[in-house]
């Protein structure tokens, strides 16, 4: 998604959500300062397939995988990397904000998954405290300004974030495994009537075009 699509959603998205831009920035300026001598690549460095399948963590994850095997590239929405890793299944891509099970991603990277490390206000202190532990190759991510180490391929939640990545990458089809937007997964810590507004953006910024398959 070119960033001149994308920031009117994004206004949309802070004005709803009463979050703030300067934060989410200073977010990024942390993630970019921190990451200066980590393995940093482009998006021209990686090759996507196209086709490529997308996991993400609603209950649903395992069931979806049972009706129909994942091809293509490889996505990992963040929390859902522990449990494709518990099936055998070892993303070539995650994308994350670094919530969740964070141990099963950094072992991801470790094993050669390219990290979308995402920054945003509200996480400055897992960015902080976790995002040097990814050892692989990695791009950084932000939803407000991008510059030519920040990158905004647009997107809000993890999963969104991912499909908006396959776009960009030039992916055909795109098969979610993994996705409810009506019943958001229990989290610690986790406010289930604000990840529910979340999923309702996510739903909006994937949309129903031909090259998304609901499994």
């Amino acid at each position: 998604m070119r960033n001149e699509d994308w920031d009117p959603i994004y206004c949309e998205i802070l004005k709803d959500m009463g979050y703030d831009r300067a934060s989410d920035e200073n977010a990024a300026r942390v993630l970019k300062a921190l990451m200066v001598n980590a393995d940093l690549i482009t998006d021209d460095e990686l090759t996507v397939k196209d086709t490529v399948s997308i996991f993400g963590a609603a209950d649903s994850l395992k069931s979806d995988i049972e009706k129909r095997r994942p091809e293509g590239t490889l996505i990992s929405a963040g929390s859902a990397t522990s449990s494709v890793m518990s099936m055998g299944i070892i993303p070539d891509v995650i994308v994350t904000d670094l919530d969740g099970d964070i141990q099963s991603q950094i072992e991801t990277s470790k094993k050669g998954a390219v990290t979308l490390i995402h920054a945003h206000g509200d996480n400055i202190d897992l960015i902080m405290q976790h995002a040097k532990e990814f050892t692989g190759k990695v791009i950084l991510t932000t939803q407000s300004k991008p510059d030519l180490v920040l990158y905004n391929f647009g997107g809000f939640t993890d999963g969104d974030r991912a499909v908006c990545f396959a776009r960009h990458m030039g992916a055909k089809k795109i098969l979610l495994y993994g996705f409810d937007f009506d019943n958001p997964s229990s989290k610690a810590g986790s406010d289930p009537s604000v990840k529910k507004r979340k999923l309702q953006w996510a739903k909006r910024i994937i949309g129903d075009s031909e090259d998304i398959v609901r499994i």
